[in-house]
């Protein structure tokens, strides 16, 4: 590593040397597969019976498209507008719901045991709108996953080899030396720094959403530098599956049960700890770690499915 160091600084080999050669293999391959794809097409517009058929439900699908998206937006703009109309004039006595803010700052702390008033309102008073927020960041990574991920199940006959084709084509960031070099530094301190925002949450700016947002963006630049080879050891499709799962299961399984001892009027017997001590703000801590856990897998995951069509080791 020293020798290729001092070779680069010397000016005696250059790290992109390489580009250019992937660059040219990446346009050979689309090519190719292009060439496949109108051979196929061809194939099936010359069978007997099939060009009408196809023609037909091509412009019927189109009219329904069309139809449905031109009524949905009229829909969408129609419900936006009535909701403006009714909406009281800035500047009026009623123009703010002053009730409901002064009770998140007056009682806020004492209520939920977070000394943050953000994190006492998202994870407690609005943990219903986080739930469903995460919910949505894990939906749209499953749907991702059916678009993009590539196996044998959904790979169509004659690109099998596309996730080789696509990989020996894309530059390998992670045989940079300088890029390792850095990252062997960097690293860490993204990874320590994500762990701090998501762990005092409840005490200060961050939680779950940032914290997790540092964490992902941390595996991304870990993967940019040491390459997926390296994590794929740890960071496996089942442990992907796993964590993502049991993130949300637990999130909604913990405030299921606030939510019916609250609306009974149960005590539900979780205790708030002192405001300000790490371990404050009852069940607010585990959920920034469920919702930080969700939205790392959910980065990470989207990166991996867009740059090799595939999450973790075991595809």
């Amino acid at each position: 590593m020293k020798e290729k160091f001092r070779k680069w600084l010397a000016g005696e080999t250059d790290p992109l040397e390489n580009a250019d050669l992937a660059v040219e293999a990446y346009d050979a391959s689309r090519e190719e597969i292009k060439a496949r794809e109108k051979r196929t097409r061809a194939l099936i517009d010359q069978s007997p019976g099939t060009t009408t058929a196809v023609a037909l439900e091509r412009k019927t699908f189109q009219i329904f498209y069309r139809v449905v998206a031109v009524a949905s937006c009229i829909l969408i703009i129609g419900v936006l507008l009535f909701l403006v109309a009714h909406l009281p004039l800035y500047g009026e006595e009623n123009a703010r719901a002053s009730v409901v803010s002064d009770r998140y700052v007056a009682e806020g702390v004492e209520e939920t045991g977070a000394i943050n008033v953000v994190a006492g309102m998202i994870l407690d008073y609005r943990a219903f709108d986080t739930l469903g927020e995460s919910h949505v960041l894990f939906t749209a990574l499953v749907v991702v996953m059916i678009l993009l991920s590539l196996d044998k199940k959904n790979t169509r006959k004659g690109l099998e080899d596309y996730y080789r084709i696509s990989k020996d084509s894309y530059f390998d960031t992670s045989k940079d030396v300088i890029l390792r070099g850095i990252g062997l530094f960097l690293v860490p301190c993204i990874f320590l720094f994500g762990f701090y925002i998501l762990l005092n949450g409840q005490n200060g700016p961050g939680g779950g959403f940032s914290g997790g947002a540092v964490l992902g963006a941390g595996m991304v630049i870990f993967t940019a530098a040491f390459g997926f080879d390296h994590v794929d050891r740890f960071f496996t499709r089942k442990l992907f599956l796993f964590g993502s799962v049991a993130a949300l299961g637990f999130y909604s399984f913990a405030k299921g049960y606030v939510f019916f001892t609250g609306g009974n009027g149960i005590e539900n017997g979780i205790p708030k700890g002192t405001p300000g001590a790490i371990l404050s703000g009852g069940l607010i801590l585990p959920l920034d770690i469920a919702v930080g856990l969700v939205v790392a897998f959910t980065m990470f995951g989207f990166f991996s499915l867009f740059r090799r069509g595939r999450i973790g080791g075991n595809a």
